[in-house]
């Protein structure tokens, strides 16, 4: 059996389970989330070697991460390994394995050649309702003498807080996927609503013109004029949408290149398109990239359909959050009718909505038909 911790001794371990479940729950990938999860199960077990296999349907693993072999040995090893050996025991039983030696276990198949040579092995599958979500092991206790049934309860208790969390990153990957899926949906409507109409028109208005060129030549010209103004806002119009399609580029960070793009705006439309503020914010890349959708969208919708002549883009840092104003001077609309809850709305309100929850952000909108609308973004720093 081994040993019980003490009072003193438990605090620190539960001071360094919360320490690892923290580490592991504040990211949202799936990959980042697996290699937290190994590398603090072997900070919190003292082990040399650790590794969390997600097994597919296929007899291998969709995801395999270690800590304690470099890039060079990795490369070596040689490809995934299979659902084979302690692995396929693992999955096959369900249950810990806690080994002195894996190499006098009747399970153990051998390595290949440069795979490190592991002796004393602690594994616990990673469960969630609807069965194994991965397994993860760690081998070679370095302060020596083995993991012992302590070790054991300690990283089982770990393994479920990694379950939740993996849960969740797959949750957050899915819905992100999702919202790609309604941003393509919401501008192929665009591309057909607006431009496709605009070209429609275009070609009648070209066949009216042709048609008129030899017995009214005055009407021809009215006809051709009405086709240099249609080809103009069909250019427009693609330009607008080009701007969405196009990926950020915020090398420079959030708040440089937003000032970049509201220059670029400010050249592309008739409208005054201004940045003010001198804010430094520093948020994660992913955050960066929504909030920098949302502003984006913020500043489409009042180019689109405002019909403004000033849209400003203001930033300021204080009391710990970044808020970020997108203000027009246009013809502004009203909010209950528009946006219909997060279900509804023709201005793509639902995905900005969707964007701030997240990053944890708070999104407001201020527009009165005639006056004007104010969209407000104050995100957590």
């Amino acid at each position: 059996m081994g040993t019980r911790t003490e009072p003193q001794d438990a605090n620190a371990t539960l001071h360094a389970v919360s320490a690892a479940v923290l580490a592991v729950t504040s990211h949202l990938s799936v990959h980042e989330v697996l290699q937290v999860i190994v590398r603090a199960a072997a900070r919190l077990l003292d082990a040399r070697y650790a590794a969390l296999g997600v097994p597919d349907d296929e007899g291998s693993f969709a995801e395999f991460v270690v800590e304690g072999v470099d890039a060079a040995q990795w490369e070596a090893i040689g490809p995934l390994p299979r659902q084979h050996g302690m692995l396929a025991a693992m999955l096959r039983d369900d249950a810990p394995r806690r080994l002195a030696d894996i190499r006098t276990a009747p399970e153990f198949e051998g390595w290949p050649a440069a795979h490190p040579t592991l002796k004393d092995f602690l594994g616990v599958p990673i469960r969630d309702s609807g069965g194994v979500l991965g397994i993860v092991f760690l081998a070679n206790k370095r302060s020596g003498g083995g993991f012992t049934e302590a070790d054991e309860e300690l990283l089982t208790l770990f393994a479920a807080h990694a379950a939740i969390a993996m849960t969740n990153a797959r949750l957050y990957e899915r819905n992100r996927e999702l919202t790609v899926v309604a941003e393509r949906n919401r501008l192929a409507r665009e591309l057909h609503d607006a431009v496709a109409q605009k070209l429609f028109s275009l070609r009648l208005t070209a066949q009216a013109a042709a048609a008129l060129a030899g017995r009214d030549p005055e009407r021809s010209a009215v006809e051709l004029d009405r086709v240099g103004q249609l080809a103009a806002e069909a250019l427009a119009e693609l330009r607008a949408v080009i701007f969405e399609l196009r990926p950020a580029d915020l090398a420079d960070g959030l708040l440089p290149s937003l000032r970049k793009h509201v220059d670029v705006l400010d050249r592309a439309h008739d409208a005054a398109v201004r940045y003010t503020g001198d804010a430094v914010a520093v948020l994660s890349e992913e955050h960066e990239r929504d909030v920098f959708r949302i502003v984006q969208e913020a500043l489409y919708n009042a180019l689109r359909h405002a019909e403004p002549s000033t849209v400003e883009v203001r930033a300021r840092v204080a009391d710990g959050a970044l808020a970020i104003e997108v203000a027009d001077d246009g013809r502004g609309f009203d909010p209950a009718t528009e946006t219909g809850g997060k279900s509804g709305g023709g201005l793509g309100l639902a995905s900005m909505a969707d964007r701030a929850d997240a990053v944890g952000a708070v999104l407001s909108i201020d527009a009165t038909p005639g006056k004007g609308t104010v969209v407000r973004l104050e995100v957590p720093l």
